[in-house]
């Protein structure tokens, strides 16, 4: 390489690194304008995607940017956190910045539907401290829901206790709808001050919601319909999803006595003959809880032994 090509390249160079420092020094003299003309900057969240009405907001939904004061709009949201979980009341566009006035807390504002699994029903149920262990439920919560029914007339009048549905979520306590934040705003009687109050703390519902399938909002209408005083609930651990099979619970369970069934026929102390079977000339005998299963007597051929 030449002289007068090495002393073109160093030109070349310098220009090149005159246009970036006069390039930099422009975009600092237009950023100094626009802050003194609009102010500082400042955070503001924005919708990083379209977001319907009556949606739940996540993080995905969320962004962040830094724009001049004067552009902020007043009730703007300046953290995202604190918009996490909450509904959209009316459409946001992408970009658009997010304005508490447009944002609603989880209740019974902004309903209960879009909390309710597809293929699920939402069904409402009365308790009481008694039933309702106590009132100590919140919303998110599993429990397992207890009958204990009557049925027969008279002397053949019997009451059995069985858990019909088991790892069932609550959707709602009384207003106060399943959501990730915990607590709810209220303005006090004088509609000046914000009270806050803590969902998983007030005892002031009198009904649970809970979500099931369309066949089992059938039976639990059944019982409300004709003994609504006999569902119970049982709370469980958030990470026991298991769901194992309960045996029906009858009086001579609590008196540890064996239960020798009647044939729906005769009402005798039988068990339902299958023609053909060794078993239709035996009793069934159903043992308590807790206790093995007695052994039938066997046949020998010799009347003794019968």
């Amino acid at each position: 390489m030449g002289g007068n090509e090495t002393r073109t390249l160093w030109i070349s160079i310098g220009v090149a690194m005159f246009a970036i420092f006069m390039l930099y020094s422009w975009s600092e003299t237009q950023k100094t304008e626009l802050a003194k003309k609009y102010g500082t900057t400042k955070r503001v969240v924005v919708a990083a995607a379209d977001i319907a009405e009556m949606e739940t907001i996540d993080e995905s939904k969320l962004e962040v940017i830094d724009q001049p004061q004067d552009f902020i709009q007043p009730e703007a949201v300046t953290e995202a956190e604190s918009a996490v979980g909450q509904v959209a009341a009316v459409p946001i566009k992408k970009g658009e910045q997010l304005l508490q006035t447009k944002l609603l807390l989880p209740g019974a504002d902004t309903g209960l539907s879009m909390e309710v699994s597809p293929g699920k029903r939402a069904i409402t149920l009365p308790i009481d401290d008694m039933r309702g262990v106590s009132k100590l439920l919140k919303p998110g919560d599993r429990i397992d829901i207890i009958a204990a029914l009557d049925y027969g007339k008279g002397g053949d009048q019997r009451r059995e206790v069985r858990t019909i549905l088991q790892d069932v979520v609550i959707l709602a306590t009384g207003l106060n709808v399943m959501n990730k934040i915990p607590r709810r705003f209220e303005l006090d009687a004088n509609g000046k001050t914000i009270n806050r109050i803590n969902l998983s703390a007030t005892t002031t519902f009198t009904t649970i919601t809970v979500e099931a399938k369309p066949e089992e909002v059938q039976q639990l209408v059944y019982i409300l319909a004709t003994a609504p005083g006999s569902l119970f609930t049982t709370l469980r651990h958030p990470n026991d999803r298991l769901q194992a099979p309960i045996r029906t619970t009858l009086v001579e369970d609590i008196l540890q006595k064996p239960v020798l069934m009647r044939t729906p026929a005769s009402g005798s102390m039988m068990a339902a003959p299958i023609p053909g079977s060794a078993q239709a000339q035996q009793p069934l005998i159903r043992p308590p809880l807790g206790r093995p299963a007695p052994k039938a007597p066997q046949r020998t051929g010799n009347f003794r032994d019968l």
